[in-house]
C-alpha cells in the first residue's frame, strides 16, 4: 500500500463524526520549493505520544531535506520536493501504520 493510501486510512480511521469537523490535515507546498505537511493529533491515540525531532539537510542550500517535529499537538513536517514520501513515511511509521 503507498504513503497517501495508509495516510487515508489513518485520517478515516480517526473519523468518528466530530473529529473531522474541528482537526484535519494540510498538504502544501513551499515557494523554495517543497512541502509542508500538518497533521492535528488531538483526540487521537497520538496525542500524548513522544517524538523524536527529525531535521537533515538545509532547506537553504540542499534539494533534499526534511524536518518533522510534532509542536503543540500537531506533527509538522517540511521538506524538499522529493521528500514527500519521506515526510509521510516518518508519520507512519510513527503512528504504527
Amino acid at each position: 500500500m503507498d504513503h497517501f493510501n495508509r495516510l487515508c486510512n489513518w485520517y478515516s480511521a480517526q473519523c468518528d463524526g466530530d473529529w473531522e469537523h474541528t482537526y484535519g490535515i494540510k498538504l502544501e507546498t513551499l515557494d523554495n520549493p517543497g512541502w509542508t505537511l500538518e497533521i492535528d493529533l488531538s483526540d487521537t491515540e497520538l496525542q500524548e505520544k513522544s517524538f523524536a525531532p527529525v531535521h537533515r539537510g538545509d532547506s537553504e542550500e540542499d534539494v533534499s531535506w526534511l524536518h518533522c517535529e510534532v509542536v503543540a499537538g500537531k506533527f509538522e513536517a517540511s521538506g524538499g520536493v522529493p521528500d514527500l514520501p519521506e515526510m509521510l513515511e516518518t508519520f507512519l511509521q510513527w503512528a504504527g501504520r
